[in-house]
């Protein structure tokens, strides 16, 4: 079975609950935080790639909890012509899915790191980087 990515979000009344404790512990399944902006009495954002058996009953539960929970359907695309390798989007990226290549000075774009912020998408002068659904 293959992750899914989803995202979380979460006000300040429940963002010191231990839910990604409930998920392994309760649920049994297998975790990987993306990426995360937590902090005690305030609103939470985070993105995770869940395995396992009874995923389904673990986003019921996060659902009940009062969670926030989306489905991470889109992606990024870079277009290879558009872009002019500034590292603009670089910069900007929170996960490392857009880096420099050195000593070549080339932008290269990891799918798989990519939680779809859209930073980059904003970031670009060439709008080389669009969401597709």
């Amino acid at each position: 079975m293959s992750p899914k990515k989803i995202v979380l979000r979460f006000g300040p009344d429940i963002s010191d609950m231990p839910i990604i404790y409930r998920l392994v512990k309760d649920y049994n399944l297998m975790v990987n935080i993306v990426k995360a902006n937590v902090n005690p009495q305030k609103e939470g954002t985070m993105v995770l790639e869940l395995t396992g058996e009874e995923y389904d009953q673990g986003l019921d539960y996060l659902r009940n909890a009062g969670v926030s929970v989306q489905a991470l359907t889109q992606e990024i695309v870079r277009d290879e012509e558009k872009c002019t390798m500034c590292g603009a989007c670089t910069a900007i990226c929170p996960t490392g899915a857009l880096h420099i290549e050195r000593p070549l000075m080339e932008v290269h774009f990891n799918l798989d790191n990519c939680v779809v912020c859209q930073l980059c998408v904003k970031a670009c002068p060439m709008r080389a980087m669009e969401v597709r659904l």
